[in-house]
């Protein structure tokens, strides 16, 4: 499937232009085994001419034949290619950024290309309960590798204190798994959260 790019993105949005779109699919909780709970899943990556995607997931609880039991969670959050501030970006705040886009052109953010011949980005997500996450990474083509540098915690939240995600793009469709330290388990190392099959849905 060939991977259109909109003509009004700017430039250093385009390593991470194969996820803008809406998509729609089904997951398991934990491992995925036998026992698994499953999930439905609406995410949705947007722009707005600035230099980072706009990120939704709402999810929902499901039975085996993926009919909607309850809510279960919704993420927000911002992705971009993670690199200097210039003095052509807007913020903090309100300060706007200059007409035009800090990086203008392929041959600027071919600049940004890494030793592994990908690009490092940055993901800050959002969660309901007081908790929000910072993942350093890396974009190479269809594939997507985040480990969180921080997660912020308010006072009367869950024990959380790493995790990791990965993301592919195949034959069109958006598989990803994530794997999180809760429970003070973080010196015993990670264990699997969750993982889907999503389709493009617009």
């Amino acid at each position: 499937m060939p991977i259109e790019i909109p003509t009004d993105l700017t430039p250093e949005l385009v390593p991470l232009s194969w996820l803008i779109g809406e998509w729609e699919g089904r997951g398991r909780l934990g491992s995925g085994d036998e026992d698994s709970e499953h999930f439905l899943q609406h995410v949705s990556f947007t722009h707005n001419g600035l230099p980072y995607l706009q990120y939704r997931a709402e999810s929902w609880l499901t039975d085996d034949d993926g009919t909607r039991l309850r809510p279960l969670t919704v993420e927000t959050g911002f992705w971009a290619l993670e690199r200097k501030q210039l003095d052509a970006d807007g913020g903090p705040g309100l300060i706007p950024a200059d007409i035009v886009p800090a990086l203008k052109s392929a041959d600027e953010v071919e600049a940004l290309r890494n030793s592994e011949g990908g690009f490092d980005i940055s993901v800050s997500i959002s969660h309901p309960g007081g908790i929000s996450e910072l993942y350093y990474g890396q974009i190479k083509g269809p594939q997507i590798q985040l480990t969180t540098d921080m997660v912020m915690r308010g006072s009367h939240s869950k024990d959380y204190s790493a995790a990791t995600r990965i993301f592919g793009l195949v034959d069109g469709n958006l598989l990803w798994r994530w794997d999180v330290a809760v429970g003070g388990k973080e010196g015993k190392g990670l264990e699997a959260h969750a993982s889907a099959f999503m389709k493009k849905v617009s």
